[in-house]
């Protein structure tokens, strides 16, 4: 999987992915990370990439030209997806992130200020996506959001295979929220690791932990059910 990431400020993406099991994916050779910033694009001495909006309003608009050049500057692989982080897009879930799973190449647009020059959507046609109903300052965040989320699907990107098949809405469970989880020590604070854990039948866990998975999605996201 290759990410390419169109942002303001490169280094958020470089910071994330240089930790954790984003550097680990890197090394492996399973994603690659790439960064064009639009400022690169630009042709005046000020490198501006924003402009007040025509009509009059209040904040700043991301400028067309330095967003479609450096569109352009990328290569693209047949099966890639071009996607604009905006609070006006579909939004985002488990099932988006296996379906872009199964590109070889995803193309991030991060927005800054108060939003894009409508050419934007009009000329380059983006799938637009939202992580959810609220307001982030930037793209950024939600782009990584979405590079993590995908990598999991990823042959060889976690240490287990199976490790992302029982997440939270996954087809493993179903589309349902996960089963508690529990550690050493046995009891803590009073608080002790239901007997059924323990007992080593591996029958009787399986249902225990599919019983509350049900539990939890029904008081937690009955939508889910």
């Amino acid at each position: 999987m290759q990410y390419d990431v169109m942002t303001l400020f490169p280094d958020i993406i470089k910071d994330y992915c240089s930790y954790s099991i984003m550097k680990r994916g890197i090394e492996k050779g399973i994603i690659s990370v790439n960064t064009i910033n639009p400022r690169d694009f630009t042709h005046d001495k000020h490198r501006r990439v924003d402009d007040s909006p025509y009509g009059g309003s209040s904040g700043m608009v991301l400028m067309a030209p330095p967003v479609f050049e450096a569109y352009e500057s990328i290569k693209r692989c047949e099966n890639s997806e071009f996607i604009m982080l905006t609070p006006q897009g579909e939004p985002y879930n488990q099932k988006i992130s296996i379906e872009l799973s199964k590109k070889e190449q995803i193309i991030l647009l991060c927005g800054r200020y108060e939003g894009f020059d409508e050419r934007i959507r009009l000329g380059l046609k983006p799938r637009e996506i939202s992580l959810g109903d609220y307001i982030l300052t930037g793209g950024e965040l939600g782009a990584l959001c979405i590079m993590d989320s995908v990598s999991r699907h990823l042959e060889g990107f976690l240490n287990k295979e199976d490790s992302s098949v029982n997440d939270s809405f996954s087809a493993g469970l179903n589309g349902m929220l996960e089963h508690p989880q529990y550690t050493r020590p046995r009891e803590y604070r009073g608080m002790k690791v239901p007997d059924v854990l323990l007992d080593g039948n591996h029958a009787e866990i399986e249902k225990f932990r599919h019983d509350e998975s049900i539990l939890r999605t029904r008081i937690r996201r009955p939508d889910l059910i």
